[in-house]
């Protein structure tokens, strides 16, 4: 068997650029060598299909979504990934692990510009393959610069590795038997959000559905259906589908089929949840016997690119009587301050506190917001959010933390001595619900809350996307969705 020389590399973030924040390079993890080769499980656990690859690891940058990167970060990050691709020399294949929607302070379609770089540092000859969040967005200058291009099947995204494997198997099957094949790409001129876009529910569920239906056919190497990225004002913003083979009339035939099927169910797409404004949907939760309620604080979700402090809810739940009662209980999932933070570690465990929280990236409706309660818990130095406070107001216990942190998992409320289930309410910033919290939630409702990623795309101000585009122009006549052959 003929050795492969497969370099890896990548940036990944998704970026609101209606986000006051800005990445920089503490925000983002930054792997190479062996640290990078240990990162993918293939590796890790080789399989069969790996049998005579070397993997050679150039970069890879990850970053919690956030505001649009800094352009001397970005640069910086590119020229690492070029000089390290220059220096590995002949390279059979690269994979290429990345988000899809990075935004960079000053461009615009920052993958295919990173595509263009390291295309020009492999050369031509080496065969490049993409993984992709089904929320990232793919320009045609993006699919023509790399070779094979695949995304996440599932939102929430369950088969993330399961996705990077097949972009990375697929690419060592094309070097070793199949060469460079046939892309059909077509974008379709529909925007939504995520939590419009659930495959837990349709028409998400039945579109994706077909995916592998489409992949299994004779003459098709993957199939892929991107939702686009809701909360970045550029051209390339919007859905896509891409399927890759050998030949030309089924892989055209099929994106063409995907894509029309999107098109037609661009007005059944809706919230995975019951959505309401925040006083609906806390005014709801009181009233309920269900337990724990879940409410995702959802404009402001920093999984999506929020800030992580705008603080328009937390003022607004410091005047929930029942919540400054004690008579119900509840868990504010979070908000970024480290100033706020800093003060509750120098009071101490047990010790009053006011402190002014939040809206000091993005001052949204509310501005800083002030908190005074009692010092519940402390934690120095978690791996996401820094040092972390946990301040206790009457019966609602606000998370701080000193870095932007998502709130997914059981055991990131249990650590701080927060138990969920024992709680009645439980408000993250958030939007649909990671597995752990949907099992957890006995009901649950998406509250349509400001911020830079607000689920109300009309007040957002979009100005640079290609138009007509759905839902900004919901009278749109229908598109043509005659894919390209690349």
């Amino acid at each position: 068997m003929t050795p492969l020389r497969i370099g890896i590399a990548g940036i990944a973030i998704e970026s609101s650029t209606f986000s006051p924040h800005r990445t920089r390079l503490p925000d983002f993890t930054v792997t190479r060598d062996d640290a990078l080769l240990a990162r993918y499980p293939w590796i890790r656990e080789p399989r069969d299909w790996c049998a005579g690859v070397e993997w050679v690891p150039l970069l890879h940058a990850v970053s919690l979504p956030g505001g649009a990167v800094e352009t001397e970060v970005y640069d910086r990050l590119e020229a690492e990934i070029v000089e390290r691709a220059r220096a590995a020399g002949p390279l059979d294949g690269l994979f290429f692990d990345i988000h899809g929607a990075m935004s960079v302070v000053g461009r615009t379609d920052a993958e295919a510009g990173l595509a263009d770089a390291v295309r020009a540092a492999v050369g031509p000859d080496t065969l490049i393959s993409a993984s992709m969040d089904l929320h990232g967005n793919v320009s045609r200058e993006l699919a023509e610069t790399v070779d094979l291009i695949t995304c996440y099947r599932m939102a929430p995204h369950e088969d993330v590795w399961e996705s990077r494997e097949r972009a990375a198997r697929n690419l060592v099957t094309r070097l070793r038997d199949g060469g460079r094949p046939l892309k059909a790409w077509v974008q379709v001129p529909v925007l939504l959000p995520g939590e419009k876009t659930s495959t837990r529910i349709e028409p998400a569920k039945s579109l994706y559905g077909r995916v592998p239906e489409v992949e299994a056919l004779p003459g098709v190497l993957d199939a892929a259906i991107w939702v686009g990225y809701a909360w970045a004002d550029e051209p390339r913003c919007r859905a896509a589908v891409v399927v890759t083979g050998d030949d030309p009339e089924v892989v055209t035939g099929q994106a063409r089929e995907l894509a029309e099927a999107y098109w037609r169910a661009r007005e059944e797409f809706a919230f995975v949840a019951p959505t309401g404004t925040l006083d609906e949907c806390v005014a709801a939760a009181l009233s309920s016997t269900s337990r724990p309620f879940l409410i995702s604080d959802s404009g402001d979700n920093p999984t999506a690119g929020g800030a992580g402090d705008v603080s328009a809810t937390l003022g607004r739940l410091l005047e929930v009587d029942e919540l400054r009662s004690g008579a119900v209980s509840a868990i504010y999932a979070s908000i970024v301050d480290p100033e706020a933070v800093a003060a509750a570690f120098a009071a101490g465990e047990g010790a009053d506190v006011t402190v002014h929280a939040g809206g000091k990236i993005d001052p949204g409706p509310a501005g800083p917001v002030e908190l005074s309660g009692t010092v519940y818990s402390l934690r120095r130095d978690e791996p996401v959010g820094g040092d972390i406070a946990v301040i206790e107001v009457g019966g609602l216990r606000v998370i701080l933390t000193s870095r932007r942190k998502p709130y997914h998992e059981i055991v990131d409320f249990t650590r701080l001595g927060l138990d969920p289930a024992e709680s009645d309410l439980v408000i993250v910033k958030i939007g649909y619900l990671e597995p752990e919290l949907y099992e957890l939630a006995a009901d649950w409702l998406l509250a349509l809350t400001p911020g830079g990623v607000d689920q109300d795309l009309l007040r957002l101000g979009h100005h640079a996307v290609r138009r007509p585009l759905f839902p900004f122009d919901a009278g749109m006549s229908s598109p043509d969705l005659t894919p390209a052959l690349l």
